[in-house]
């Protein structure tokens, strides 16, 4: 097999397809991470990187918010956002920027980022700008696959396609998803009470050809496992078949694991 050389971003521009390949996982971290963060009701939350929505549903099916506002440079997610709530004036979907959020400083009482820093080309930008619209005291807090240890849910996909030779596209900012980098970023944005700590998930699917079905439309894969010819798609499914173990009724269950950072903004000073 040879790599795609066309493949060479990670674009999300199908809310749906997004939805089955990590709209599940996302939720599987979030309940833990939403624990963790233990925000009370009634706040005002910004959810920078949205998506389709996944993660701001959790928001309000454990949090009871006040408003969630989410942003995200997708278009296509967007669109798959606002027709999921759709009718639900608290929620709030806008295309945007992590690196210069349309909020005012001050405006929020929880801005998180769910399985985004590593998207974020400059990450210590990003992580200023959720700092810089929350109000005092306001809690600051993201969650991110372990890119660089194998923390990935489809990691064991992603191996077995670059043995063989073909492109992963990874994106821009790997090593922000590291434990002792996030740490670094939410203290280097002045934000106060910083902890983080590692949060593992599983998923199990019915059988392989559900985890194919799910990986063949992934944002990532998707499109070079499309283009491989028959019998270049067998062998990579073979391969594959025989990397992830099946129990006795064929289900197969995933590991993964998110390193998560929550702070809490500290009263600025006031102008002389």
């Amino acid at each position: 097999m040879t790599p795609d050389a066309t493949t060479t971003t990670i674009t999300f521009d199908d809310g749906a397809a997004y939805e089955r390949y990590m709209g599940h996982w996302s939720r599987l971290a979030g309940q833990t991470f939403l624990d963790w963060l233990a925000a009370g009701p009634g706040l005002r939350w910004l959810d920078v990187g949205c998506g389709n929505g996944a993660f701001t549903g959790l928001i309000f099916d454990r949090c009871a918010p006040a408003a969630v506002h989410g942003v995200d440079p997708s278009a296509e997610q967007i669109a798959y956002a606002r027709t999921r709530f759709a009718g639900r004036p608290a929620a709030q979907f806008e295309i945007a920027d992590a690196m210069a959020l349309p909020r005012p400083a001050g405006s929020v009482d929880v801005a998180v980022m769910p399985l985004v820093i590593f998207f974020v080309p400059d990450p210590p930008r990003g992580v200023a700008e959720m700092a810089r619209v929350a109000a005092p005291g306001a809690h600051v807090a993201a969650y991110a696959w372990d890119m660089t240890a194998g923390g990935f849910p489809y990691d064991v996909l992603w191996r077995t396609m670059r043995d063989a030779g073909l492109t992963v596209p990874m994106p821009p900012s790997p090593d922000a998803s590291r434990l002792d980098v996030l740490g670094e970023l939410w203290r280097g944005a002045d934000l106060a009470d910083v902890e983080a700590r590692r949060i593992d998930v599983e998923r199990t699917f019915a059988d392989f050809d559900e985890y194919w079905a799910t990986v063949l439309n992934g944002p990532s894969v998707g499109r070079t496992l499309r283009a491989l010819d028959s019998a270049q798609r067998e062998q990579m499914k073979s391969t594959l078949r025989a990397a992830l173990p099946a129990d006795s009724a064929g289900r197969i269950t995933c590991r993964a694991w998110a390193n998560a950072v929550k702070g809490r903004v500290v009263a600025r000073a006031s102008a002389s």
